[in-house]
């Protein structure tokens, strides 16, 4: 029997128990206690050192927006963790439900359908783990190369130390690309935690179509036999309706936990991409500066991409089990599995929905209208910017 929580969670588990932020053991020593609390106590202090900066060059439209774009960034990944950390009894209650008895495959088949749902998340969620890696390589590089002959640091931002003088450069350097890197990864780790679990939650749907699928035919039985298997039918449709109800309750309580934090990414993501647009066109062509700009804006549209595909697998995979149940064998079995096919027929006419603050539903169509959107207050900003 597989383990499904480690399927799905497995690498996510690994990189925030690295970084201290992964749920906290009931006998945690108080070593743990206080490198978690250092680890995010980085990560805020580098969101407040940025805020000190924008704050200084404020009015300065160039100088905001080459600061702006780090700053949401950062200002999501302080407010995921804190959120993640906030709903931790729900993380908790989601992986309880992960390894429920409901949720447990019953053939190959079934595990076949799980394993596939997490490779595909899988991918993606590595595709993007190892491009924001790139990314940060590259703001390391952007000082040595851009800057070359003088000494900067890879950001434009306040910090208490100056980079003329050492070792205040070495420890500031290190202190920003160390702390970037670690974004990247918390990123990585808090986004694979919702994510999978919503493409878990597609996999369950997955498997209840294979059990819809396999209700046996009565056409040809007699007597006894006949009987027996339109028990069975009755039984299955029954699991069914049981599973069904686990995956919409399953569901309903992963948008309850992370649904505000889904929000302030599809919020955050418009002015990312628009302050990153912006600068592609500031900066020189041929700067570092300008490749970790280009790279960046596709980790962030890809990460956008994600949130909004998982919710629409979810949708779609949800609309199918209505067409999937007119395809069985109903045709075939006595009154009462017909009687109960039709209520069921009525629950699942509503698709699951995966929202945003729970009002903006996670589709496709969102993810092209957030482009649209961005790249409307990027022209504004632009052509105010010309002017």
């Amino acid at each position: 029997m597989i383990d499904v929580e480690n399927l799905y969670l497995n690498r996510a588990k690994f990189v925030m128990k690295i970084l201290g932020v992964w749920i906290p053991s009931e006998s945690e020593l108080m070593i743990s206690k206080m490198y978690r609390i250092f680890m995010m106590s980085l990560q805020y202090l580098f969101l407040l050192f940025q805020t000190i900066y924008i704050v200084q060059i404020w009015g300065d439209l160039e100088a905001v927006s080459q600061a702006s774009y780090l700053f949401f960034t950062e200002a999501c990944l302080c407010f995921k963790v804190t959120i993640f950390h906030i709903n931790m009894d729900m993380l908790k209650e989601l992986l309880k439900e992960m390894n429920s008895d409901v949720f447990k495959p019953l053939s190959l088949k079934h595990e076949k359908i799980l394993k596939l749902q997490a490779k595909r998340i899988k991918r993606l969620l590595l595709g993007f783990m190892i491009s924001s890696q790139v990314t940060c390589g590259l703001w390391a590089l952007k000082p040595l190369f851009d800057n070359a002959g003088t000494r900067a640091f890879p950001f434009d931002m306040w910090m208490p130390m100056s980079p003329k003088f050492s070792p205040q450069y070495e420890i500031g350097y290190a202190y920003q690309f160390l702390t970037v890197c670690m974004s990247a990864y918390m990123y990585f780790g808090v986004d694979s935690v919702a994510l999978s679990m919503v493409i878990f939650g597609c996999a369950q749907i997955d498997i209840v179509k294979d059990k819809i699928l396999s209700i046996k035919p009565v056409s040809n039985a007699r007597g006894d036999e006949r009987k027996k298997i339109l028990s069975e039918n009755n039984k299955k449709l029954i699991e069914c309706v049981v599973q069904h109800q686990a995956i919409v309750t399953f569901t309903d309580l992963v948008e309850n936990a992370y649904h505000s934090y889904l929000l302030f990414q599809l919020s955050g993501s418009v002015g990312l991409i628009c302050m990153s647009a912006l600068l592609i066109l500031i900066v020189d062509w041929y700067s570092i500066q300008f490749l970790s700009i280009v790279t960046y804006l596709s980790v962030m549209i890809s990460q956008l991409f994600v949130c909004c595909w998982c919710g629409h697998e979810l949708t779609a995979s949800s609309e199918d089990l209505h067409a999937v149940l007119f395809q069985s064998m109903w045709y075939e079995q006595d009154v009462k599995f017909k009687r109960a096919l039709c209520f069921v027929m009525i629950r699942t006419s509503r698709p699951m929905v995966l929202r945003a603050g729970h009002y903006i539903s996670l589709s496709r169509q969102t993810f092209v209208s957030i482009l649209r959107m961005s790249y409307s207050y990027f022209a504004v900003l632009n052509q105010t910017q010309s002017t």
